[in-house]
């Protein structure tokens, strides 16, 4: 199973989101810290789940990281997280 797969079957069974996203953005840092041949290291997540309501944003990212600390321990260098619950959607 690929990093992203991993990463979204995690966050579905922990956040039961209506609506995320995970896009591997590794290829844009091709070069950098952390990149790799193939991908799968830079990521950006966007998450909304009833799960966060009345979380901060730091409360929210924490929560996040916490059921992905295997994944940044090891092959995920970066992940930007784009947050929200539904109430905040437009």
């Amino acid at each position: 199973m690929q990093t992203s797969q991993q990463i979204e079957a995690k966050l579905r069974d922990a956040f039961s989101p209506s609506l995320l996203e995970v896009i591997d953005e590794s290829e844009q840092h091709r070069g950098h810290g952390g990149w790799r041949e193939g991908g799968q290291t830079h990521f950006r997540v966007r998450i909304v789940s009833a799960s966060f309501e009345g979380k901060s944003r730091v409360d929210r990212q924490r929560a996040v990281h916490a059921v992905l600390h295997e994944e940044l321990a090891g092959p995920v260098h970066a992940l930007a997280l784009e947050i929200g619950v539904p109430t905040e959607q437009g």
